[in-house]
Parts: structure tokens; C-alpha cells; sequence
């Protein structure tokens, strides 16, 4: 039977930041089992792994919600690989990485250990300025300062400060109207801050009312504040209740990618008997 971990992502503390379940298999699955495991286990994402099939990587991995699967997971890659680190990956040339995932939508990603953190190397995705949506200030509950569109399939929401944007009662299952995944809310950090900008992320579409704490999110935040505040790397925070960190570097070389850092935790460990 296999085994699973439970792994509190983008903290460094036990019950914060963002819980993913994963599961590393010998070989193929059922996407159908997978699928009715994501839905027992009923957090945001549970990543399976396996060996994967082509010299590029280590390990194919997908993401499931309770409901559906995903093609990118910032949290739940990180939970991965802090998983495989953890076990020991004695097969690494490097020990400190970088484990490369081969994936079915988004390439290869690769995780690397540096500075006592997690770094997942993602591809960026800067969002496509748009006009407010007609009915949006009614469901999120305040006037959107500005709006975007995210390659990730995601509508950024800019409010008008972090205060604001910690206050938000939104609508959520109205938010679902607004973006094919889910609605990004976000604002410049208050004054005296150590972030640069604070967010949260609503996806009643794939499951999830409100996440935790979101990596893919941030391939989208990214890029949108550097271009906001002028700078290329900066700390983050996703302000949900049980509240994540996260760094943020966007490199010349090559352009188009971010690079996300975070630390993770192991909460539970266990076997699946079916």
C-alpha cells in the first residue's frame, strides 16, 4: 500500500502556510484512483509522484483538488519536494538539487535547496491589464484599483491597500464567474512591512473557496509587481488565516521564469490502505 505525507507548505511552522498530501508511487496509477484520493484526503492539492519515464527528470508529478486536476501547483511542488529531500534523495548528483519533475502541462519544473529554503524554478506568467468586469466591486466587496488577466488562467484584482484586502468578505462562489481558475486579490504592503505586497486567492471553480497559500498565484504576482514597484525580487505574503511567506526572484537570465522560495514542514505520516 502506498504511503503519504502531509506537508505544510511556504512555513516554517507546523498547521500554517498551506497543507498538500503526497503520495510517491513506484509506477502508473489510475488517474480515476487519484482523483477519489484527492476528494478522501479534501485539502487544496495532493501531488502524486512516480519515476518518470524520460532521462530529463526524476519524477513525474501531477496535481489533483477534491474535484479536479490542475496543470500547475506552486504549493504542492514544494510539498513534493521537501517530501523527496526529506527521504534522502541519495540519487541526486547534487544533494542540494535540483530535483527535476517532468509534468504534464507545464515542462519540467526543478526544486533546488539554497539558504534554508525550498526555490522552485516556474515559469512566469505576466498578467494582460484589462477592464474592471461589470458586477465585480458587487461580489468582491470593494472597488478594484486594477484588474489583469493571468496566463494561469487566474483575473488579478488589485485593491487599495493590505488592510483592505485582509477586511474582504467576498462572494466567493460569485467569484467563480470571473476567471476560468480563480480570482487573485492584492495590495501594496502596509507601511513598514517586510513584504513588498500581500495577496489572497479564491478558486471555487477547481474546489478550493479560499487556498491557503498559492505558488502558482505568485507566477502571476510576479511579474505584475515588479513592473509596479520597479524591483525584480521581494518577500510575500499570502494574508489567509493560516497565513504563508514567500520569496520571489525574477531572473534576466533566461527571462520568463520566477523563481519561488519556501519553507515546509511535515505534519503527518501514513498509509493509504485502498
Amino acid at each position: 500500500m502506498p504511503s503519504f505525507r502531509v506537508v505544510d507548505a511556504f512555513t516554517d511552522r507546523p498547521f500554517a502556510g498551506n497543507p498538500a498530501a503526497v503520495l510517491v508511487l513506484d509506477g502508473g496509477y489510475d488517474p480515476a484512483w487519484a482523483q477519489r484520493v484527492a476528494a478522501e484526503f479534501n485539502l487544496s492539492e495532493t501531488a502524486f509522484l512516480r519515476p518518470a519515464d524520460d532521462p530529463g527528470a526524476h519524477y513525474e508529478l501531477r496535481w489533483f483538488t477534491p474535484v479536479t486536476e490542475v496543470s500547475l501547483c506552486g504549493h504542492a511542488t514544494l510539498a513534493a519536494a521537501h517530501a523527496l529531500f526529506e527521504e534522502g534523495a541519495k540519487w541526486l548528483a547534487d544533494p542540494a538539487g535540483p530535483i527535476r519533475f517532468r509534468t504534464l502541462h507545464s515542462g519540467v519544473l526543478t526544486v533546488r535547496r539554497q539558504d534554508g529554503l525550498l526555490w522552485m524554478d516556474f515559469p512566469a506568467h505576466a498578467p494582460v491589464a484589462t477592464d474592471v468586469p461589470e458586477g465585480l466591486e458587487r461580489v468582491l466587496g470593494t472597488q478594484p484599483v486594477r484588474t489583469a488577466l493571468g496566463g494561469t488562467g487566474d483575473l488579478l484584482v488589485e485593491v487599495a491597500g493590505e488592510s483592505v484586502l485582509r477586511g474582504l468578505t467576498p462572494d466567493i462562489p460569485g467569484l467563480g464567474a470571473f476567471a476560468e481558475r480563480g480570482v487573485i486579490v492584492t495590495a501594496a504592503a502596509s507601511a513598514g512591512a517586510a513584504h513588498a505586497f500581500a495577496s489572497r486567492f479564491f478558486a471555487p471553480n477547481a474546489g478550493v473557496p479560499e487556498d491557503p497559500v498559492t505558488g502558482s498565484a505568485h507566477t502571476v504576482l510576479a511579474p505584475y509587481w515588479a513592473e509596479r514597484l520597479g524591483r525584480r525580487a521581494f518577500e510575500a505574503v499570502q494574508c489567509s488565516a493560516r497565513t504563508g511567506r514567500l520569496w520571489l526572484d525574477l531572473p534576466t537570465d533566461p527571462p520568463g521564469r520566477v523563481r519561488i522560495g519556501g519553507a515546509a514542514v511535515t505534519v503527518t505520516r501514513g498509509e493509504l490502505l485502498a
